[in-house]
């Protein structure tokens, strides 16, 4: 993925010049690492890729506690002495990881987390095909 195959490793980094913030990395939902941000390596980032994988389906089991098991899970936050994970779906089976200090401002984390969805769900979505019938 270092390799030049971390093509959307510098829209990560962008996020990162909020204040207080650590690193960032884009999975998928089966935790296979899609993405990460320059301050993280790979290996690591393929880690904590797998560990972020089931936290987010830890998550999506419990909607029903909210109301409705068909509710769509869309963030979690979690917190710890150090810090925040914040871990936002980022589109049809992809996920954004952003970790932070204790000292971050989670509302303007938040939001620019939603700017950074919108901006990678047009990177991760596909272009029709040339030619390609639109009404299939």
């Amino acid at each position: 993925m270092d390799d030049g195959t971390n093509r959307l490793g510098w829209m990560l980094d962008d996020a990162l010049r909020m204040p207080e913030t650590r690193y960032a990395i884009l999975l998928s939902a089966d935790g296979l690492l899609m993405a990460h941000s320059e301050r993280i390596g790979r290996d690591e980032a393929e880690r904590q890729a797998a560990g972020m994988s089931g936290l987010q389906s830890l998550a999506r089991s419990t909607a029903e506690f909210c109301g409705d098991a068909g509710t769509p899970w869309r963030q979690t936050i979690s917190e710890f002495d150090d810090g925040y994970v914040f871990l936002v779906a980022a589109g049809p089976g992809a996920y954004l990881a952003v970790s932070a200090t204790q000292h971050v401002d989670m509302e303007t984390v938040s939001f620019r987390l939603q700017e950074l969805v919108q901006r990678l769900g047009k990177e991760l979505t596909s272009p029709p095909r040339p030619g390609a019938d639109s009404r299939a």
